[in-house]
C-alpha cells in the first residue's frame, strides 16, 4: 500500500496492525504512508513508514503482540508507564495489553514483527510444558545490541531476505513453521517477560523413558514437520526439558537427532532408487530438507559423498 490519504493510511494499516488513532504532526506536511507485508499462520512480517512525523495512539488489543523495530529514524513510545526512545539498536515490544501513543519522526521507517496472541501463548505453553494462566505481557525496550536479541533478530533478516528475494524457503510448508516457531522461541528467550523466570528455571529431569519415547516418536514420523515443542507436548514433558534430557542421555538434542534420521532415511532411498528416474531433490524434500544446499553439506560430511553419488553408484 502507498498512500498520501491519512484516513485510508488509519484503515489499512489498522486492518493488518491493529485499529489506532493517526495524526501528522505538521498538517501542511503531506503523508507519504508505505506499508509492504508478508503474512503467515501466526507470524506476520511488515515495513511501515509515513514520510513525516506523526502521532499514534493503538488501542488495547487481545488478538496481537507487534515487535517494532526501528530502520532508520528514532520513536518514542509509551507503554502504560514505560517509555522509551526506539531506535536502529533499541526496538519496541508492544503487549497491547495497557494504553499505547507513539511519536514518529519524520522519515521514520520499521520493520513490524506481528504475532497472533493465541499462537506465541500456545508455543509459550509446550516450552513450559504447563498452559499459561496469564496473559504473556513483555517489557517495553528490546535492546538489539544483545546477544540473545541480535539471534532473534537474524531470524528476523532471514524471513525478511527470503520474503524481498522471492526465496524458496518460504515455498516450504515444513520451513515456514520451523521458522515461526524459531521466530517465537528465540522471542520468549530474548526478551524478559512475566513469564521470563517460568522459562528460565530449572527444568525438571527428564526420565530415559521419556527421551526413548521421544526417540521412537522421530523414527516413525520424521518425514513430517516436527518440532521440539510438538515432540515434548506428544511425551508430556516441556520442550527445554527435552532438549536437556536428549543432551544428558544422548549427547545432541532433538532436532539435530530429527535430522540424523532424515540424512540415513534419503541415504537408503538413494541407494535403491533409478538414478534414470529419481531426482535427488524430491528426496530431500519428502524426508523435510528444505534448504537443499545446507541438506548437501551435512549428507557429504554424513556419508563421504554428496547424494548425486551415492544415487549413481
Amino acid at each position: 500500500m502507498r498512500t498520501h490519504d491519512v484516513d485510508e493510511a488509519r484503515t489499512r494499516v489498522g486492518a493488518e496492525l491493529g485499529v489506532h488513532g493517526l495524526r501528522p504532526v505538521d498538517p501542511g506536511i503531506r503523508l507519504d504512508a508505505c506499508l509492504n507485508g508478508l503474512t503467515f499462520d501466526g507470524v506476520a512480517l511488515y515495513s511501515l513508514g509515513y514520510g513525516t512525523e506523526v502521532l499514534i495512539t493503538p488501542q488495547p488489543l487481545d488478538e496481537h503482540l507487534l515487535v517494532e523495530i526501528p530502520l532508520v529514524g528514532a520513536a518514542e513510545v509509551c507503554h502504560g508507564r514505560e517509555r522509551i526512545v526506539s531506535t536502529p539498536e533499541f526496538a519496541s515490544v508492544l503487549s497491547l495489553t495497557r494504553p499505547v501513543s507513539m511519536r514518529w519522526a519524520s522519515g521514520h521507517a520499521q520493520l513490524v514483527a506481528r504475532f497472533d496472541r493465541a499462537t506465541i501463548e500456545a508455543h509459550l505453553g509446550k516450552l513450559m510444558g504447563r498452559t499459561p494462566r496469564r496473559p504473556l505481557t513483555f517489557s517495553l525496550g528490546m535492546d538489539l545490541t544483545r546477544p540473545p536479541a541480535r539471534s532473534w533478530l537474524s531470524v528476523v533478516d532471514l524471513l525478511r531476505r527470503e520474503a524481498e528475494t522471492g526465496g524458496a524457503m518460504l515455498e516450504q510448508p515444513v520451513a515456514v513453521r520451523q521458522l515461526e516457531g524459531l521466530l517465537m522461541t528465540q522471542l520468549l528467550l530474548a526478551q524478559p517477560s512475566n513469564y521470563s523466570e517460568a522459562l528460565t528455571e530449572g527444568q525438571s529431569r527428564v526420565a530415559p523413558t521419556a527421551v526413548r519415547r521421544a526417540v521412537d516418536l522421530i523414527e516413525a514420523h520424521a518425514a513430517e514437520p516436527l518440532t521440539v515443542e510438538e515432540i515434548a507436548e506428544a511425551v508430556g514433558v516441556g520442550a527445554r526439558a527435552l532438549q536437556e534430557g536428549f543432551r544428558r542421555h544422548l549427547e545432541t538434542t532433538p532436532m539435530r537427532y530429527l535430522r540424523e534420521v532424515r540424512l540415513e532415511r534419503v541415504h537408503a532411498e538413494l541407494t535403491v532408487r533409478d538414478p534414470g528416474t529419481t531426482m535427488v531433490t524430491d528426496v530431500a524434500y519428502r524426508w523435510g530438507f528444505a534448504h537443499l544446499g545446507r541438506f548437501a553439506l551435512a549428507y557429504r560430511r554424513r556419508f563421504g559423498e554428496s547424494p548425486s553419488e551415492t544415487l549413481r553408484r
